[in-house]
């Protein structure tokens, strides 16, 4: 049983370690993912920024060839028709030559090839323009002097030479323009196949982890069913035991009440002769003086001490030891009283008990000039007079061992804690060694200067109750410092917390 327990405990352990194992995968491709996204998104942004780019040089471009053509081609209509109109159109076609020209100036200001070859596509406007201002000076002349000029005209060859630099500059872009689509479609193929590479990555995640989950819900049913299987023969069970422990408690609580009847009886026996031997010395003695006074014979120097020394020194340690030992028994009995007593709760103040036990060792408070303090206490359901036992043993074992020598201070305090009640009587006195916390708890048990009258009872008896009202004593307590005794209660007693 115990193997197939542990068994079933290294099983949960390692799926859950490996249903860790599994989500921190999931939860690492989510990020890969969200990362590659990201960073696709920024990729296609300037990849698109660059063809937008590019685009932008190519119209600038075709703007400025297509201007150049219009000059060339309003230049021949100048010089055909001597039409004034044409002048308007190449000024205008001029204008925009150059203006285009600046554009490119600006596009391409991270490209110097382009830029040497803008200048040179400047250099082409100047001559042409040069020329151009030549056959302005030609518009009076005969029409076979312009025809001649015209034949002769170095404009067409700028115009021509403008054009191969326009071709070349597009050629560059459109290679350019053919590079960083391809880079955009690069890009753009990685973020699929992450994509498609991190949900299967996810599939596989999500149905270990299903598959997982299911076993270990199948096995939580079959652990549930045999801990309801288990659970129902558990009360009978713990009803048997809880039966079984009452009747041994009851039957050493009887053996204790005998016994302790029955050694009663010869030690009231012990006791009564010893009064009568105490009473027949104090006869002999008094005879033997009334016969020294009449003139008898003294008796000899041992006799007289046997009489008036040894005997009653021998009589009075008998009765010590039979004053202790009827102490101890009616403690038993007293003890073997309460565990039979049927236990009445009812709602108690528990301020009101301990302003009440304080009062009634008042006079010893004032004799020792002790200062005692009581707070505001909560309100439980228990029984009162075992209740009132229990403090009132441990206000007066605070008050008993105080530190000679030392102003005694005494402080009960109290309050309440997840459905429990607890109250601290805290002193200033003597305190307990650490290796006699719970010793003194035990019977007959006591710890430190034994200056006190006492039998080592009262603790043992105080947690006894403690535990038959649901609840305990705890301890803390330093040498020389003083020592603080909690009680702990329910806050209302139930028949099954007795502890039996």
């Amino acid at each position: 049983m115990e193997s197939a327990r542990l068994s079933a405990l290294g099983r949960d352990t390692r799926a859950s370690r490996l249903i860790i194992l599994l989500l921190s995968v999931g939860f690492a491709a989510l990020l890969v993912a969200a990362a590659t996204a990201f960073y696709v998104q920024r990729q296609n942004e300037a990849d698109a920024g660059m063809v937008a780019h590019t685009l932008a040089v190519e119209a600038s471009l075709g703007a400025f060839a297509s201007a150049t053509e219009r000059m060339e081609t309003a230049r021949r209509g100048l010089i055909l028709t001597q039409n004034a109109q044409f002048a308007t159109i190449i000024e205008e076609a001029e204008a925009r030559s150059r203006a285009q020209l600046a554009t490119l100036e600006k596009l391409i200001s991270d490209n110097p090839e382009q830029q040497m070859r803008v200048r040179t596509l400047r250099g082409h406007l100047d001559a042409y323009a040069e020329h151009y201002s030549k056959t302005l000076g030609l518009r009076g002349a005969d029409r076979q002097s312009l025809i001649d000029s015209f034949s002769n005209d170095r404009g067409v060859l700028e115009v021509r030479a403008s054009r191969v630099v326009v071709e070349s500059m597009l050629a560059d872009e459109f290679a350019l323009l053919r590079e960083r689509e391809e880079r955009q479609q690069r890009t753009q193929r990685l973020f699929t196949t992450t994509l498609i590479a991190t949900g299967i990555l996810l599939l596989v995640v999500a149905a270990a982890t299903l598959l997982l989950v299911r076993r270990n819900l199948a096995e939580l049913r079959s652990s549930r069913m045999e801990l309801r299987r288990l659970n129902e023969g558990l009360e009978e069970l713990v009803d048997a035991r809880t039966g079984e422990l009452q009747r041994a408690n009851a039957e050493i609580q009887r053996f204790a009440y005998i016994v302790s009847h029955d050694l009663r009886s010869p030690l009231v026996n012990v006791m009564g002769f010893t009064a009568e031997l105490e009473t027949a010395r104090k006869s002999i003695a008094g005879y033997l003086e009334k016969g020294e006074s009449e003139g008898w014979q003294a008796p000899d120097a041992a006799t007289r001490l046997a009489i008036e020394e040894d005997l009653p020194e021998s009589i009075g340690f008998i009765r010590t030891s039979t004053q202790k030992m009827d102490r101890l028994i009616n403690a038993i009995l007293n003890l073997s009283r309460q565990g039979r007593r049927t236990l009445a709760p009812e709602t108690l103040d528990l301020g009101g008990v301990v302003r009440a036990i304080v009062g009634s060792l008042q006079h010893r408070i004032d004799e020792t000039g002790t200062v005692v303090t009581v707070e505001e206490l909560p309100v439980v359901v228990n029984d009162r007079v075992a209740v009132e036992q229990i403090l009132s043993n441990l206000v007066e074992n605070a008050l008993k061992y105080l530190q000679p020598g030392r102003a005694g201070t005494i402080s009960v305090t109290g309050g309440t804690d997840l459905g429990r009640a607890w109250v601290s009587v805290t002193d200033n006195g003597r305190g307990i060694e650490p290796r006699d916390h719970e010793r003194v708890f035990d019977l007959f048990r006591r710890s430190g200067v034994q200056d006190q009258q006492g039998e080592g009872i009262g603790l043992a008896h105080a947690r006894a109750l403690a535990y038959r009202l649901g609840g305990n004593i705890e301890i803390q307590s330093e040498l020389g410092v003083g020592s603080t005794f909690r009680l702990i209660l329910p806050l209302v007693w139930q028949s099954g917390e007795e502890d039996d």
